[in-house]
């Protein structure tokens, strides 16, 4: 997968989640892998969620955008505080502004987007405390899970 991204693109990605992240104390990842190991994606970025310790941020205010490219699956969670805060359909619209740049095959596009809707969410309801913030999670993309076979 990390060779689907060129360097500008990763970059590109880290840089959307550093500036979503100078405005508030939530924090936001990326991960990318082959293919979803699981029926659901959301089960997938769930697992990916706590391998990442996302779950143990002071403020339970992580988000997860998952995107399996093979399986052509796409997830984007948040951790139990910015759920309670946001609006009920706030993940689903976020969630849709992305697979709407993906189906034009904008991918970097789309995630740069929903990094903004997050980071805009997390702004209102989590915002930047300069003396109590820091990063409490590398911005840096993440890549893993399982690899198809050669044979399929």
């Amino acid at each position: 997968m990390k060779s689907l991204l060129t360097l500008e693109q990763d970059k590109a990605l880290v840089e959307a989640i550093r500036q979503a992240e100078v405005k508030t104390s939530g924090e936001i990842r990326v991960h990318l892998e082959d293919i979803c190991p699981t029926p659901e994606p959301l089960d997938r970025a769930a697992q990916v969620f706590a391998e990442l310790n996302m779950h143990k941020t002071a403020a339970r205010n992580g988000v997860l955008f998952y995107l399996a490219w093979e399986s052509r699956q796409f997830a984007v969670i948040g951790d139990a505080a910015i759920n309670a805060a946001v609006p009920d359909d706030f993940w689903e619209v976020t969630k849709e502004a992305v697979l709407e740049q993906f189906r034009h095959e904008n991918y970097v596009l789309g995630l740069e987007r929903g990094i903004h809707m997050v980071g805009e969410q997390l702004k209102r309801y989590f915002p930047y405390n300069a003396a109590t913030d820091q990063n409490e999670l590398d911005d840096a993309i993440s890549f893993g899970g399982p690899r198809p076979s050669p044979d399929a």
